[in-house]
């Protein structure tokens, strides 16, 4: 998410680890140079955000990494929110090697052709077909990015193409519904979310899925 690595992902990051997972949180913005998370979102959103392809490749590399760990039992999930999510959808879409892939709200699965990009050039649902990996959604129904009918649009591809995936959908959240450092906290759906994603990874990352 905008302003990528910055304290809320760190802990988001950490929370996992306590949960027994081996976590890499790679910083997608290091290209654009250094200073505060906020200073660095700011120069990636003037010359048009991070590019898809640089994303990709920084999430296969750590795809790699994650691997040649001693604490590796051989399974790889892949989480974001917001434009994370849409990232980890895409990652998972393109590179196989993935066992799991969550994405929290990611805005920008669905694209008009007008809002495509020489930085983002394809949709992520015009790569449902290639989507390697079981898929949770965690989205507010208050939400416009996604709105609930682009997340009816990815739903209704995923099946098309008969994909695994779980989707489950918070009355009363919009965006950024874990934030716990903004108003658009709401803790209750917030904790569920966390427990559906826990469930998730747990099933299907330490499981035998």
């Amino acid at each position: 998410h905008m302003p990528g690595w910055d304290e809320f992902y760190r802990e988001f990051s950490e929370r996992l680890a306590r949960h027994g997972y081996t976590v890499i949180c790679p910083d997608l913005y290091c290209r654009f140079g250094h200073g505060t998370p906020d200073d660095i979102a700011a120069k990636a959103r003037s010359e048009g955000g991070v590019a898809d392809d640089s994303v990709v490749a920084d999430c296969a590399a750590a795809l790699s990494w994650l691997r040649e760990q001693p604490t590796s039992n051989g399974k790889v999930g892949i989480i974001g929110t917001c434009s994370g999510g849409r990232h980890a959808l895409l990652t998972a879409s393109l590179v196989t090697g993935f066992d799991a892939v969550a994405d929290l709200w990611g805005g920008g699965v669905v694209m008009a052709k007008e809002d495509l990009s020489e930085a983002r050039p394809v949709a992520p649902i015009d790569y449902t077909a290639s989507l390697s990996a079981p898929l949770l959604g965690i989205f507010g129904n208050d939400d416009q990015h996604p709105s609930p009918e682009q997340v009816n649009q990815h739903e209704e591809e995923l099946r098309r193409h008969g994909k695994v995936y779980e989707f489950y959908r918070y009355d009363g959240a919009s965006h950024g519904f874990f934030y716990y450092h903004t108003p658009m906290y709401r803790p209750e759906a917030a904790m569920d979310g966390w427990a559906k994603v826990f469930s998730f990874f747990g099933h299907y990352l330490k499981g035998s899925a």
